[in-house]
């Protein structure tokens, strides 16, 4: 009985062993992106992003904690506007403050979460008009640290967050073709 609590102790270790190696040799910046098509003019859909007070209608993160606790600061909308939140396990804690403004192509955003794990990023959102219709891209990057690299060793984040991207630009869309 010893001896198979050894080996599988031996087992255990050398597993943990090689996630942490394998973590340590992930990038140290990780970018996630998603893209969709929509049947709108760049500035009606440049208008549902700038403005932080409208993400309700159609981020998926509204969603997944409806009644997590929400604060607005600076304009309404644009380079200055921002939103905090702070909500269940699903949402966390976090703020974000539009940082560049380009209309109606163009919107960076800091992004700063606290709570469950501290990590501060960068979300970008770009449109380009192609005839009717405008090509949106939503983007997340910034720096992977070794937690970070630990945790995508187990889940796949791109997919993770890719997900909740995929379902926000359908959201989008939907709101902006109405």
């Amino acid at each position: 009985m010893f001896k198979i609590l050894s080996v599988l102790a031996a087992i255990v270790v050398v597993s943990v062993v090689a996630i942490l190696g394998y973590a340590a040799t992930k990038p140290d910046f990780f970018r996630v992106e998603r893209s969709a098509t929509i049947k709108a003019p760049p500035d009606r859909i440049f208008a549902l992003i700038a403005n932080l007070r409208g993400w309700s209608m159609w981020s998926p993160y509204e969603k997944k904690d409806p009644g997590m606790k929400r604060a607005f600061n600076g304009p309404e909308s644009g380079k200055g506007a921002i939103y905090e939140w702070d909500g269940d396990k699903n949402v966390g804690q976090g703020r974000m403050e539009i940082v560049e403004a380009a209309p109606p192509t163009k919107i960076v955003i800091k992004l700063d979460f606290i709570k469950p794990f501290e990590g501060h990023n960068t979300a970008e959102f770009t449109l380009v008009p192609t005839g009717d219709n405008t090509t949106v891209t939503w983007a997340m990057y910034g720096p992977s640290p070794y937690v970070a690299k630990v945790m995508g060793t187990l889940f796949d984040m791109d997919k993770m967050i890719g997900n909740d991207f995929e379902a926000g630009l359908a959201n989008l869309k939907t709101t902006a073709e109405k």
